[in-house]
């Protein structure tokens, strides 16, 4: 049965095989880009032969845009059977907004955050909502997810990933009943994306690895008990995350820390 699945972060690395994946296996997916000369390249790309596609522009680092995102596709769509929540930042030229915040907090854990529970509406129990965590994951600083302290690129990417992998969680159990399921997924490390290649200089693993699993997280059987799960593919399989993951009451203050934020 085909499946209408949203997409962030869409036109290149993992976004891009994977949305490439899910057409070819017949689904609906709307893309999500901020460039938007860059997502009608990639939407003529990918129409071809007929494939559903459709396309939605926003800056994931303004929250506003996130808001303006949900309002666009709940006007559009009654209905939405997975959200891959891919788009994130790791090094970039100017880290701070205008208000302080660090970037990598506000495109990999509350603009996904944001959109998430906007978009929640649409979905049913068996929905899914899946989250691009990582296996690098650090201890988040509250000072810093506020924007009061500074941090390295990598404290701040670790940082954010845990922080999404923390509310993965928690919207994963408190919505295990009634659904949507909600995963976070390390795609596995160090794949080709551009993100590595900035980051690190190297080419990176092949894309089609990561891509596979967030297809299989998005549809396949093997998830469909995964809520509030963490799956690591670098190992293949579920796995406990960084142990601040696991802690209710260090959840619990990250997540009222970006409903705040938010």
């Amino acid at each position: 049965m085909s499946k209408t699945i949203l997409i962030t972060g869409a036109t290149d690395g993992i976004g891009l095989v994977t949305a490439k994946q899910l057409l070819e296996q017949g689904h609906k997916v709307l893309l999500h880009g901020r460039n938007p000369a860059k997502l009608e390249s990639v939407k003529n790309q990918l129409s071809e032969n007929g494939a559903q596609v459709d396309t939605f522009v926003a800056d994931l680092s303004k929250l506003e845009q996130v808001d303006d995102l949900a309002k666009q596709i709940t006007s559009k769509y009654s209905s939405l059977d997975v959200v891959i929540n891919n788009a994130g930042v790791f090094n970039i030229t100017e880290p701070r907004n205008a208000q302080g915040q660090d970037l990598r907090f506000v495109v990999n854990t509350l603009a996904p955050y944001k959109l998430s529970k906007a978009l929640l509406p649409l979905m049913g129990k068996t929905g899914r909502i899946v989250n691009l965590s990582s296996a690098a994951q650090a201890t988040v600083d509250l000072d810093a997810l506020k924007g009061n302290r500074q941090l390295s690129d990598n404290s701040a990417y670790a940082q954010s990933k845990l922080a999404l992998t923390m509310w993965s969680r928690e919207m994963g159990l408190a919505l295990k009943d009634t659904g949507p399921i909600v995963v976070s997924v390390n795609p596995k490390s160090l794949l080709g994306s551009k993100m590595v290649k900035d980051a690190y200089g190297i080419a990176g693993g092949d894309l089609s690895i990561g891509a596979d699993i967030l297809v299989r997280a998005s549809l396949s059987e093997e998830f469909n008990d995964a809520a509030g799960l963490y799956f690591d593919n670098d190992i293949g399989q579920f796995a406990s995350p960084h142990p601040d993951a696991l802690n209710a009451q260090k959840s619990s203050q990250v997540v009222e820390l970006i409903e705040t934020l938010i």
